[in-house]
């Protein structure tokens, strides 16, 4: 998925911009506020929006913004510098939130790096390669683009399932669920919202809502059941949900505008 639109981005295009430093500021700083605010009214609910805003961006991000017409080097930029943030956050921050977690630095660090980097690094260095070296078999691909988005739509079926699933059989209480998944609801749509915004300052609008918004809800997930109380897996769970409809309905606002 990823090989098919980074065949689309020259390694010249990939460049850190002050809009990525502002979401960088926004993922990490923000999930440490959030959480410290909440955890006054719920513990859990608190570690669950913390989990979905320092959680990197989803590696499907870039085949999203590119159907919406959005800057995917950009999104490509920041897809890297997130997960890079993320990976350095989220083992010094996370046992300190949930004590009684013992869990060193590196181990953390490389752990999180040996499930994210390798779906990321080496498509982008492939396409780069073929681009290069084999210039046919890169034009050949760059005419299957289209069929990027067609595979997230298909790996979105799969993660809703799992995604449902697991909060059918979730064994918390209802209000507790409930509370959540909202969380997660005002959580998502404050993000892209930000992105956005933040993203219309650098001319950047489409890049800057996807980069913030749409987030790696498996890794979300993993995190939440490594380093904090397993009930706020809850809300990536659901944030998958949210941050996909939001999807769905710009995907569909664009299609109806070239419509006329």
């Amino acid at each position: 998925m990823l090989l098919l639109t980074f065949c689309k981005v020259s390694p010249q295009d990939i460049r850190i911009k002050p809009l990525h430093g502002w979401l960088l500021l926004i993922q990490i700083a923000g999930a440490l506020i959030a959480y410290f605010q909440l955890c006054r009214v719920n513990k859990i609910l608190a570690e669950g929006v913390m989990v979905c805003i320092i959680c990197p961006t989803a590696t499907a991000a870039a085949v999203v913004t590119s159907k919406l017409g959005g800057n995917i080097a950009s999104v490509a930029t920041y897809t890297l510098l997130g997960n890079i943030g993320a990976a350095i956050a989220v083992p010094l921050f996370f046992p300190l939130v949930e004590v009684g977690i013992d869990v060193g630095f590196w181990s953390s660090f490389l752990i999180i790096v040996e499930r994210v980097f390798p779906l990321l690094i080496f498509p982008f260095f492939l396409a780069w390669l073929l681009q290069k070296f084999l210039p046919k078999l890169h034009r050949c691909l760059l005419g299957y683009h289209d069929l990027s988005f067609y595979l997230w739509a298909v790996s979105l079926i799969i993660v809703t399932a799992q995604t449902t699933h697991s909060l059918v059989n979730e064994p918390a209480g209802g209000f507790t669920e409930i509370m959540i998944v909202t969380g997660a609801l005002v959580v998502c749509g404050l993000q892209f919202f930000l992105g956005k915004m933040i993203g219309s300052a650098y001319n950047d609008r489409i890049s800057g809502g996807q980069a913030l918004g749409q987030k790696n809800t498996i890794l979300a997930i993993w995190m939440a059941h490594t380093y904090l109380n397993p009930l706020s897996s809850i809300a990536p769970g659901s944030y998958v949900l949210w941050q996909n409809i939001i999807n769905s309905w710009q995907l569909w606002k664009k299609r109806k505008i070239e419509k006329g």
